[in-house]
């Protein structure tokens, strides 16, 4: 297949059904939006933007088409942009024609950094290509076809980690819901931003495996309708009783009772507990606040950035004016020129925020104990300490 080149997904469409199959399941809770070609050339992805009109995977071995697809959402969530991230700086490694090992490295560093500029707020981009950094300057003595092989080993240890974080979150979100429970979810936190069940949607597929009924609320989500177009889908798909609303209309299903708990993935969590996630993730804090419901933020340790010490510090990133006016829209539906503010994400303030959930543990306020906890004494889910991990071992995140 050529360098870029569209292949369709030729696997059977089950929008719509009321009853999902197990094995109709696991297409959705395993689905692979990231993975490595298998010549180790190039990166495949399930082109998000298409979704839900188009299920299509995109091939990708150029550096500028790797760019594009983080800048432009085709690959998104906190975790698949990591996984993404690793994947595609070894396979640009791959292309260097030096044969010097300080050429190696100054070309090496210069992808890596032109890759690290695509998403500002994206943690576990620059978590992830550190990381890998960090493979080639511990050996880079060595000759480089073992320098290449070291990076692929562990581009693909940054994924199993992932899919183990996933389900180890999704352990722990469950822990905290109900079979029948009403669940509001904002953004997308499932298997597409992932690499098995998700992060914040995680609970509710792992729940739906085992035969519980949990009725979703999904926002619709800005930017470019995540909710809507994405996390909608995944539920469906899976079987899950899920209707769509407007971001508008959470305060009424919530006054209604419909509304038990929210979960929301995040995108950076800092010291104190503020968390940056999509936009409008803060408005459905307050008013589970105003309404005694819990709020929950699911996410790996990798989004928390004991560096950050609150949200003031995290950069908010702003997005083409279109994506409000006109984008998937057949006429524009606002005036020609009209002045748009559009902002990516917005912190939900740690005193809103009843619990956060990692694959580490369930961390409860005060969160600048909790949190700080995470990286001294490690827990597993059957309660038994491991070992440490330092702020310089963790991702963070991205749409």
């Amino acid at each position: 297949m050529k360098e870029n080149e569209r292949e369709r997904n030729v696997e059977p469409d089950h929008a719509g059904e009321d009853v999902a199959s197990p094995a109709d399941i696991r297409k959705v809770t395993h689905i692979e939006s990231v993975r490595l070609s298998d010549d180790g050339g190039s990166v495949v992805i399930i082109d998000q933007t298409l979704l839900p009109g188009r299920l299509e995977y995109l091939i990708l071995s150029d550096a500028r088409k790797m760019w594009e697809a983080i800048y432009k959402l085709q690959v998104r969530g906190a975790p698949a942009i990591g996984i993404f991230a690793g994947y595609s700086i070894y396979c640009l490694a791959r292309q260097s024609r030096t044969e010097d090992p300080e050429e190696f490295v100054q070309d090496f560093r210069e992808k890596k950094d032109y890759l690290n500029s695509s998403r500002p707020t994206a943690v576990n981009l620059s978590w992830a290509l550190n990381r890998m950094e960090q493979v080639v300057l511990a050996h880079r003595d060595r000759p480089i076809p073992e320098i290449l092989d070291l990076l692929r080993q562990e581009a693909e240890r940054i994924h199993q980690e992932d899919m183990e974080m996933c389900r180890t979150i999704s352990e722990y979100g469950l822990s905290l819901l109900k079979d029948g429970d009403g669940i509001l979810t904002h953004c997308n936190a499932g298997p597409l931003a992932t690499s098995r069940y998700g992060t914040g949607q995680g609970p509710l597929y792992l729940g739906k495996e085992r035969g519980m009924h949990f009725r979703v609320f999904a926002d619709e989500t800005r930017p470019l309708l995540q909710g809507a177009r994405l996390t909608a889908w995944e539920l469906q798909r899976a079987g899950v009783d899920v209707t769509l609303i407007c971001d508008n209309m959470a305060s009424l299903v919530m006054k209604n009772g419909w509304v038990q708990a929210c979960l929301v993935g995040c995108d950076r969590v800092a010291a104190n507990g503020d968390a940056a996630n999509k936009i409008g993730t803060s408005g459905v804090a307050i008013l589970a606040k105003h309404y005694g419901i819990p709020f929950y933020v699911l996410g790996p340790t990798s989004t928390i950035d004991m560096n950050c010490r609150s949200g003031a510090d995290i950069v908010i990133e702003l997005r083409d004016p279109e994506e409000i006016r006109s984008k998937y829209y057949r006429e524009p539906v606002a005036p020609e020129g009209v002045k748009c503010y559009n902002p990516a994400f917005d912190v939900t303030d740690h005193e809103l925020i009843t619990a956060i959930v990692t694959e580490k543990g369930i961390c409860y306020p005060p969160f600048t104990e909790s949190l700080a906890a995470l990286f001294g004494n490690n827990f597993s889910p059957d309660g038994n300490e491991s070992g440490g991990q330092s702020q310089a071992d963790m991702p963070a995140s991205g749409l």
